[in-house]
């Protein structure tokens, strides 16, 4: 169950001939954060997703920050075992992981809670390499509607939180990709 904090959070998505570049701003509190490995459970942290579908019908990229900037990669397909539909959660070997250029404005770690207003920001630089090892060439983007969606959390903190930019519906799962928004590149 989500707290009675409720974080302004603003997400950004622009391209260039070199990838995408995902902007967050986030007006908080109660911010902490913990984990410093790739791969971990950034979103128990102060965490902001973006989780993205280039092309119908394909997997989705979820691409999860922490607020010092601890990322989690991974490429997420349907997948039918024994008739029922599940989740199939490759995690990207670091090799990818690394390629994202992250600016945070947080320490890497903060430890104790920070309960005092703060705005915090994350910037990053995906290469369209990392798409396009699993969906090849995607060519130019302009003018191509992706699909996608931006996520806001906060689960080990003093007041839990839980947000989205395109409603997730009554269950709490951001992995719905059938609930995504469009985002169209101009």
């Amino acid at each position: 169950m989500s707290s009675d904090h409720h974080p302004d959070a603003r997400a950004r998505v622009l391209y260039s001939d070199e990838g995408l570049h995902i902007i967050f701003r986030v007006l908080d509190r109660y911010v902490r954060s913990i984990t410093t490995d790739y791969m971990g459970p950034v979103y128990k942290d102060a965490c902001v997703e973006f989780f993205v579908q280039p092309r119908a019908g394909k997997g989705y990229f979820n691409f999860e920050m922490n607020c010092g900037g601890t990322l989690l990669l991974s490429y997420v397909t349907e997948v039918e075992v024994e008739g029922k539909k599940k989740k199939n959660y490759e995690e990207m070997p670091w090799e990818y992981g690394k390629q994202v250029e992250v600016f945070h404005s947080m320490p890497k770690t903060v430890e104790p809670e920070h309960t005092e207003a703060v705005e915090w920001r994350i910037e990053y630089r995906i290469p369209f390499g990392i798409f396009e090892k699993y969906l090849g060439p995607l060519g130019n983007v302009a003018g191509q509607e992706w699909r996608g969606n931006f996520y806001k959390c906060a689960e080990n903190n003093s007041h839990p939180h839980w947000g989205a930019w395109s409603p997730v519906g009554e269950q709490l799962n951001f992995h719905q990709p059938d609930k995504f928004g469009v985002i169209k590149f101009a």
